[in-house]
């Protein structure tokens, strides 16, 4: 059985209760701006501003620190296009077919079809893939622990970071998305999570009118 190494722990900071409360509110201010967009303009966007982000969702919390996702970014106009068309094809039929009435009343407000325009205008696609296991050289499987929630943490996080430095984000996730892997040449033990489109938001960009919960409706204390 390995023996864990274990080092102290010299990077946490802890705070005065006034501070804590300052931060946790400027925090809160600062992700209450954040919207969903799907109106986003082709200005450019430096790469340093992904790769950073990508670097932060790189440290969520994950099972075993296996680590088990994948981000693929995607600037090139033409693989933009292939996304955008395979997408498309997608939602084309779950809007036309699969979709149950339901479901649809419930995206009625949001002013959704199946056209997806920021697929080719964002700068940037960002396609998540949990890695549902691991390879060794010698070709040997490794099983990661609870990877769909770590890629959902990691995803969140990167959310996140693309929000605090000043983009614009769309959570995308037509189904299925075996595409992604055809398209962007992933091997099978990874699995499309997400995509996201990032960017600046496009000039006179519009976004629903929609309500958050309060918080007595999404928390309990005990």
């Amino acid at each position: 059985m390995t023996t864990a190494k274990l080092v102290p722990l010299t990077d946490y900071r802890e705070y005065p209760v006034e501070e804590m409360r300052r931060r946790a509110g400027e925090f809160y201010a600062e992700m209450k701006r954040r919207r969903t967009v799907r109106d986003f303009s082709d200005r450019p966007v430096p790469r340093e501003i992904i790769e950073t982000g990508i670097r932060a969702a790189g440290t969520a919390p994950n099972g075993a620190n296996m680590q088990p996702w994948h981000f693929v970014v995607v600037s090139d106009p033409a693989i933009k296009h292939r996304i955008r068309e395979a997408a498309e094809a997608e939602e084309r039929e779950f809007y036309s077919e699969r979709a149950p009435q339901e479901w649809l009343e419930a995206l009625a407000p949001l002013g959704t079809d199946e056209h997806k325009p920021f697929l080719e205008s964002a700068p940037y696609l960002i396609a998540i893939f949990v890695e549902t296991y691991g390879l060794l050289p010698d070709g040997r499987k490794v099983k990661h622990y609870y990877a769909h929630e770590s890629v959902g943490i990691a995803a969140g996080i990167l959310i996140t970071a693309l929000h605090h430095a000043g983009l614009a984000t769309l959570t995308h996730t037509p189904s299925p998305m075996n595409f992604l892997n055809q398209i962007l040449d992933r091997p099978a033990n990874e699995k499309p999570f997400l995509l996201l489109v990032a960017g600046y938001p496009a000039d006179g960009a519009r976004v629903p009118v929609i309500r958050k919960k309060p918080l007595e409706e999404i928390a309990t204390f005990l």
